[in-house]
């Protein structure tokens, strides 16, 4: 699979100064980690499970996950378990890659359970995603995965979601982030990311964002945020991959804002319609928190519906001007430091303190792939939405 890979070959060439790399769920956990991207979440009640999932490989989903915690009644758990089962069974009989499929478990000890009762298609079964995690929660959960690894005898991953009140209260907070901190580096060889669960930080306040505001206008989720990626998403090698949080809107309601879609590039596309069509289902929005995401150090999202996994991968896509930047910063005669100006002549790149920011986005340019210098999300959104 590729990011992209759902567009025609020549398409995909005329976009593209690097094309996105081609990654399988055997490929290292440094791609794996990067090349999430949107990750769609699915209950695992859909009766129609096997066909979803297939048919969201052909809009560009590379990543799902299949829910037995918050998205289902408490009361479905059983049901939506041996639907999984079923469906998983029906994946492995068909012809296809499907995404990369991660399991969100409710308890433990449900990890061994399914795996055992997956039997072969476990093999498309690439981890769990483990709810509320804390160091207290998460030594059984850490301690489950292996376990079922040794059932499956296959390498499985965990994403941790931070979410839980403790982590959200000041007074908490930090001990909290500190025990987290311990057990994903105890077990960092099967931590591929941590996933931000920001709608129950609102949740422990009674707070929802309307769509006309990101999570960052939200001061104490956007608190949050700094102090997770500050303690667990540094530069150093002691860091993880972070996801952005979820978009809950997909549907048209009445606005009280200004679009804050500019108009400027749409128009030097003739895209017009396309921004329309984007502001209408309120994606104006979704576009600036994915900004956002990245400019905070967030990489990929959590998502759940498909209209919302071709703008993260569009914004994801690295730009020419970014990918110029960050190879004159790591040439190698540039190890002494120095400042030089940018090939675009319009900054200044200081080799030492942006080295890290360059090796991210080279990371990121490997899996999303680099703009042609005159293509940017504008042209990117609208080959996505192949028919």
């Amino acid at each position: 699979m590729r990011h992209f890979g759902h567009i025609p070959a020549t398409a995909r060439s005329g976009l593209f100064h690097r094309e996105p790399c081609e990654f399988t769920a055997d490929s290292p956990a440094r791609v794996l980690g990067a090349a999430l991207g949107a990750t769609l979440y699915s209950p695992a009640t859909r009766p129609r499970l096997a066909d979803d999932v297939m048919k969201q490989v052909g809009r560009g989903v590379v990543s799902m996950v299949l829910c037995l915690e918050d998205s289902i009644d408490d009361g479905e758990v059983a049901e939506a378990e041996e639907n999984l089962v079923r469906h998983f069974a029906d994946l492995h009989e068909r012809d296809g890659e499907p995404p990369l499929l991660f399991i969100r478990v409710r308890r433990a000890e449900q990890m061994a359970d399914l795996v055992r009762r997956l039997g072969p298609s476990a093999r498309l079964l690439s981890g769990f995603v483990l709810p509320k995690f804390t160091e207290e929660r998460g030594g059984p959960f850490m301690e489950a995965l292996t376990v079922a690894e040794n059932i499956c005898e296959r390498r499985l991953f965990a994403m941790p979601v931070l979410e839980s009140p403790e982590l959200l209260h000041l007074e908490t907070r930090y001990e909290t982030l500190a025990g987290i901190g311990r057990i994903v580096d105890k077990y960092r060889d099967r931590v591929l990311a941590l996933r931000l669960g920001v709608t129950d930080f609102c949740s422990a306040y009674g707070l929802r964002r309307s769509p006309e505001m990101t999570a960052y206008d939200v001061h104490i989720v956007a608190g949050v945020i700094a102090d997770v990626v500050n303690v667990l998403g540094r530069s150093d090698g002691t860091g993880f991959t972070i996801t952005g949080p979820v978009w809950e809107y997909f549907r048209l309601q009445e606005r009280i804002f200004k679009p804050q879609l500019r108009r400027s590039p749409f128009m030097e596309q003739r895209a017009d319609e396309l921004r329309t069509a984007l502001i209408e289902h309120d994606l104006d929005g979704l576009l600036r928190e994915i900004e956002l995401d990245r400019a905070n150090g967030l990489l990929g999202k959590t998502c759940i519906h498909p209209s919302h996994v071709l703008p993260v991968h569009a914004l994801s896509v690295v730009s020419h001007e970014e990918f110029s930047d960050a190879e004159d910063i790591l040439r190698p005669e540039r190890g002494g430091g120095g400042v030089l100006r940018s090939a675009y002549t319009n900054k200044m790149n200081e080799v030492k303190p942006h080295r890290a920011w360059a090796e991210r986005t080279l990371r990121r340019a490997e899996v999303f792939g680099v703009a042609k210098e005159d293509v940017g999300f504008v042209e990117l959104l609208a080959a996505g939405l192949v028919k």
